[in-house]
């Protein structure tokens, strides 16, 4: 058992230490998939490209990011909500621009999988999701 607490606390140092951003917890069903990250040649900016993939019924909550995400829906169909817009239910193929900050969510518009791959434009070092309340 001393194991355990061993691996947390170098878990903890590691992210007060910003070996890793910390990243809130994903809700059951939805999965990530991490493709790459880079640094980029804008001074302060990183990518992400990572696979989000929805089962049925899951949902993402209301969250934001420290930049600009870009969205191509690969399978399903996956309803997005933007604070202040209404909802917009995409399909495969279909894309969509969150601007830098925007509070947003994510859900399961279907009754088979549904998958997105998440394009992320960031500041360097802040952690990629912050969960709004």
């Amino acid at each position: 058992m001393r194991t355990r607490p061993t691996l947390a606390a170098a878990a903890v140092m590691l992210c007060a230490a910003g070996g890793l951003h910390a990243q809130p917890a994903r809700p059951p069903g939805v999965t990530r998939v991490d493709l790459q990250h880079h640094d980029l040649s804008i001074p302060g900016r990183e990518v992400y490209q990572l696979r989000v993939d929805f089962a049925p019924g899951s949902a993402f909550p209301r969250h934001r990011h420290p930049g600009e995400e870009i969205i191509y829906v690969i399978e399903g169909a996956i309803e997005y909500q933007l604070d202040g817009r209404p909802p917009v239910v995409l399909k495969a193929g279909d894309v969509l621009f969150v601007p830098d900050g925007a509070v947003h969510s994510a859900k399961n518009a279907g009754d088979t999988q549904a998958a997105e791959l998440g394009t992320y434009v960031v500041e360097k070092g802040k952690p990629l999701t912050e969960i709004v309340g």
